[in-house]
Order: C-alpha cells, then sequence, then structure tokens
C-alpha cells in the first residue's frame, strides 16, 4: 500500500484525537503520533483491506501512551520542529519520499487545527452559512459541514454557549480619531484588524474591568484557547491591554447608553440657571455681527444666529477652557489615533458636537471650510475638501472657476448653486481674515463677563461625566470632555428652541462656514 494513502485519513484521525484530548495542541500532537506510527508500521501490513482496522488499532495504543506521557514535552513529533526527524527512530532518512511525506503531514494537521477553529468562530459567532465559511475558507462545503460535527461532538457545552451568544451577539461600531494615512487597501484602516465577532465580544466584556482568559471564555461561551489567540491581536494592535498580569482590559473608549442616560439626566438642568443671560449675550453678538460686510451667503439672520453662536463656543473653547487636552501618542503603525466604539441602543441622546475643518493646499491655500455638527435641527454637512474649497474661493473673488470638473462636483454637493440665468453662487459664508477679527473682538465683549459661571457649571457636569470612564482611560476621557464643554453650549440651544426663546433653524440649512487663513 502507497504510504501517501495515510493523507486521505487525516481529518478523521484528527476528529479521532480531538475527541480525546483537551486542547488542540494536544489533538495535532496526537495525531502526528498516531500517523508517523502508521507510516513506520505501514510496510508490515500484508493485507490493503485491512488497513483501517489496522490503523485503529494503532490509534488505540498510541493514545493510551501519549496519555500517559501528558504534560511532558512530545518534542520527537512537534510539527514546528522539523530537526526533530532525526530522532523518529527506525526511520530511513535516506527515503526523501518518506520526509516529503513527514512534512505534508506535519502541514496538514497544523492546517487542520486552525479550520476547525476557524469554523467554529465563523458559524457561531460571525453566523455565516457553511457555503459562506466553504467560500471564505477555499475548501468544499460538505469538509465545512463534517468537521462542524466533529468539533460540535468535543466541544458540545461550549458550542451551546456559542450558540447563546450568537443570538444576542454584541455588536460594536468602530471608529478612529486623531491623524492616520489610510487608504483602506495598502494601509488598511486600523478597524479591519479587529472587527471579527469575538474580538467584539472580548473588547465589551473587557471595557468596565479587567477579565483572564477563563473570565472572557466563560462570558463569551468559547473554549479558552479561542480567547487566547484573540487576545493575542487585540494586544498587538493596541485594542487591549495587559491591566495586571493574566488580566486584560480593553483601552479605548466605548460609547453606551450609560453616557446618554447621564447627560439626560444632568446636561440641561446644569446649564439652565445661565439660558437666560448666555442666550441675551449670544442675541447681542448676533444683532452686531450681522453688521460686519462678511459673505452672508444670503442666509436668515435667524440662521446665521446658529454659525455666529457656534463660531463663538468655539472662541471660548480655545481661549477660555481650561480642561486638558492630552496629546495623542503614537500607535504601531507609526501613526497617531485612538480606537472609538459606540454601541448605543439610540434610545438616550448623548452630548454629541463635531467640528471638521479642512484647508485647501496648492497655489493658493488661502481658506479653510469649517462645518459644526450637533445643533438640533441643523442636518450633517461633508466638509469640503482641497479643490472645491479652491473653485468656491474663486467664485467669491471673480464670479468663476477655471477647474470646471471641481466646479461640478461643488455643485452636485451643493456647496456652489447655478442660478437660472448661468450666474454660480457659493452657499457657504465667508470670512476674511479682518472680519474673523472683528467678530472675535465682539465674542469678547458679549461673553466673557459670563465665561467664570459657565466654566463653573460645565465643571460641575464634568466632573460626574468623567467618572463614567474607566479609570485608565482618562486622557480619553479628557478629549471627549473637551467636546462636552462646546456640546453643553448646544445643549443650552436646544433648550433655548424647547422654550420659544430663539427661532429653529430653516429646515435644512448647514451650519458651516469658510474662513480665510492669517
Amino acid at each position: 500500500m502507497d504510504v501517501t494513502e495515510i493523507e486521505r485519513y487525516i481529518d478523521k484521525v484528527y476528529a479521532y484525537a480531538v475527541k480525546r484530548t483537551f486542547t488542540e495542541e494536544e489533538a495535532a500532537d496526537l495525531s502526528q503520533e498516531i500517523l508517523f506510527t502508521a507510516v513506520k508500521g505501514l510496510p508490515r501490513l500484508r493485507e490493503e483491506s485491512s488497513f483501517e482496522p489496522w490503523l485503529w488499532g494503532i490509534a488505540g495504543n498510541v493514545t493510551k501512551s501519549f496519555r500517559r506521557k501528558q504534560g511532558r514535552q512530545r518534542a520527537m513529533y512537534s510539527y514546528d520542529m522539523p530537526e526533530d526527524l532525526s530522532d523518529a527512530g527506525g526511520l530511513d532518512q535516506e527515503n526523501e519520499e518518506l520526509e516529503e511525506l513527514y512534512g505534508r503531514l506535519r502541514r496538514n494537521i497544523s492546517m487542520l487545527s486552525a479550520m476547525y477553529r476557524d469554523i467554529i468562530i465563523l458559524f457561531y459567532y460571525d453566523n455565516l452559512s457553511t457555503k459562506t465559511i466553504a467560500d471564505r475558507l477555499g475548501i468544499p462545503e460538505g469538509t465545512v459541514t463534517w468537521r462542524l460535527s466533529e468539533a460540535r461532538r468535543k466541544l458540545k457545552k461550549e458550542c451551546v454557549k456559542m450558540e447563546e451568544s450568537a443570538l444576542r451577539p454584541v455588536k460594536l461600531q468602530l471608529d478612529i480619531y486623531g491623524s492616520g494615512n489610510f487608504d483602506g487597501v495598502k494601509i488598511p484602516f486600523p478597524t479591519a484588524f479587529i472587527d471579527d465577532a469575538l474580538s467584539q465580544n472580548i473588547l465589551y466584556y473587557c471595557y468596565d474591568g479587567a477579565k483572564s482568559t477563563e473570565d472572557l471564555a466563560k462570558l463569551c461561551g468559547v473554549p479558552a484557547y479561542y480567547v487566547e489567540e484573540r487576545l493575542e491581536n487585540l494586544v498587538k494592535r493596541g485594542a487591549v491591554i495587559e491591566a495586571v498580569k493574566g488580566k486584560y482590559q480593553t483601552d479605548f473608549i466605548i460609547w453606551s447608553d450609560k453616557y446618554g442616560i447621564y447627560c439626560e439626566e444632568n446636561a440641561e438642568k446644569t446649564i439652565i440657571p445661565m439660558v437666560d443671560m448666555m442666550v441675551a449675550a449670544l442675541k447681542a453678538l448676533a444683532s452686531d455681527a450681522g453688521k460686519i460686510d462678511f459673505y452672508k451667503a444670503e442666509k436668515k439672520e435667524s440662521d446665521l444666529f446658529y454659525l455666529y453662536s457656534s463660531m463663538a463656543l468655539e472662541y471660548m473653547l480655545h481661549h477660555y477652557c481650561k480642561l486638558p487636552l492630552p496629546e495623542i501618542r503614537e500607535n504601531y503603525d507609526g501613526m497617531c489615533w485612538r480606537y472609538l466604539g459606540n454601541m448605543e441602543t439610540g434610545t438616550h441622546k448623548r452630548i454629541r458636537f463635531a467640528l471638521n475643518r479642512c484647508g485647501n493646499m496648492g497655489t493658493k491655500g488661502h481658506y479653510t471650510h469649517t462645518v459644526y455638527h450637533g445643533i438640533d435641527g441643523i442636518p450633517w454637512r461633508e466638509i469640503m475638501y482641497d479643490n472645491y474649497i479652491n473653485a468656491c474661493e474663486d467664485i467669491l473673488l471673480t464670479g468663476s472657476s477655471d477647474d470646471v470638473d471641481s466646479t461640478a462636483l461643488a455643485i452636485q454637493s451643493e456647496y456652489i448653486l447655478r442660478r437660472e440665468n448661468g450666474e454660480l453662487f457659493v452657499t457657504v459664508p465667508a470670512f476674511t481674515v479682518e472680519q474673523k477679527t472683528a467678530f472675535d473682538a465682539l465674542v469678547e465683549k458679549y461673553l466673557s463677563p459670563l465665561i467664570d459661571e459657565y466654566n463653573q457649571l460645565t465643571s460641575s457636569f464634568i466632573a460626574g461625566y468623567k467618572r463614567l470612564f474607566p479609570k485608565h482611560l482618562l486622557e480619553d476621557a479628557d478629549r471627549m470632555c473637551r467636546n462636552i464643554y462646546f456640546g453643553l453650549g448646544y445643549v443650552l440651544l436646544a433648550y433655548a428652541q424647547k422654550v420659544g426663546i430663539i427661532e429653529p433653524p430653516t429646515p435644512g440649512c448647514c451650519c458651516d462656514v469658510m474662513l480665510e487663513k492669517r
């Protein structure tokens, strides 16, 4: 009988070993011992029809010996130490065919072990069909079904837990903030390395407190060695830290409903004491700002009020906020960014504020485009990039732009409109340096008298908010709380809308501005 025929029994021998061992490493070791013993003994087999009973007889004898040696080093048959072949007593070292066969057996068993692991996770945690798993792993669907069945027998209790977990999966939305240069292909977005379902469960369970591998295995409903593999990758990717020896904790903020609940219960009542004074100051600011001869993009004064208020809050943030702003440290890829997770249900409204800004480059480089997000009644708008800003600048200065392609794209995105008479019209207000300086002076005039009280109220709210974050994430919490300083101003505006002190914005109105660079 040709010794290469033994390769056809790798799956069955491995399944046999899985049933009689406790870890995938032990199953791989036992499989190799059975198969190598069979290879050595094959020349003594006279009847080919007796091969299978003979093989399982060898498997039984090897397993008994293996069990006596459990816990000791199995160097003779370690598939990652090929130099140990010379110790496999009685082997013909000149027989290249056997040498090649042993190498193939080692590789195949190693891959088979990984196949079982991957199939279990893909089926139970990612909820993929056997057909999809087969396509992803590049193996027949029948092989997937068979290996899944064999793994279930060994891991019956664990698979039940995994199935229960799959019925109520923890699903995180992952993002980053900071700086980085990712093209999605050659340089994948960092979250691509940690977005499998089991990793997300680990990140969730490790968030509020450090957990051991054993803790995570119980919580996730999978064997510990599956968790170990994911933890190794999560640590490598900077998503998890070893908080204390043998215990791991998620190393970035994961937003959940508890933050929204705190905001709902405390934000409005925190800011109410100064609503009347703040709105009066913002209205006075708006009245005088309207007299500055900047490009208003034909916006209504009631809509410009929200732009003035946003610009004023940003000025306060940069000039009067005393909260720390820690630098973001360099990551494993040499770029400065931090992960951010979200598993909010949408039931509770957290204070959200975002300021997006981009400047044009090239031969001009005169303007930036800023978009303010988070005001009730004002929709999200993308920031303009580079040539779009150049086209808008050209139109503001001369009424047209030579960059036909960028102008067309800017029209498509409604940064520019073409009137019925063919005239081009920029939809974004714009300030020159001198006009912005005059505006900042008005902010100082009307809002600086309120700064001390505003800082006191926001500090009280933020102190309680920071207690919601795990202690090792205080730097991240500090960065988020800088946003709260600004965001509480938007809470104030929302309350003023609700009680009728200010008009709501026009439906579809955006809150953005072009600012000339200094």
